[in-house]
């Protein structure tokens, strides 16, 4: 409806919300918030091959950004959780 900028300044806006509860629960130093770094890292990684594997299936970037958003949405729900 409103194009791909909308869904990418969401995305943007969206994700500033769990950088911000990760690094909270990184910041303090425990046990989970190293598994938290570790998966972090984990899941950039197989976000960006996902995408990649979209991308290279033919799927337009607006798919990208939204799978993007619902995996965002799905951090936010666990990390808010705690």
């Amino acid at each position: 409806m409103f194009g791909p900028w909308y869904s990418a300044t969401m995305l943007a806006l969206e994700s500033q919300t769990v950088i911000g509860m990760r690094l909270a629960k990184i910041a303090s130093g425990s046990e989970a918030g190293r598994a938290e770094a570790q998966r972090m890292v984990s899941e950039k990684v197989d976000a960006a091959i996902e995408a990649a594997d979209m991308l290279l299936a033919g799927g337009s970037p607006d798919a990208v950004i939204a799978r993007y958003r619902e995996h965002v949405r799905a951090n936010a729900e666990r990390l808010s959780a705690l």
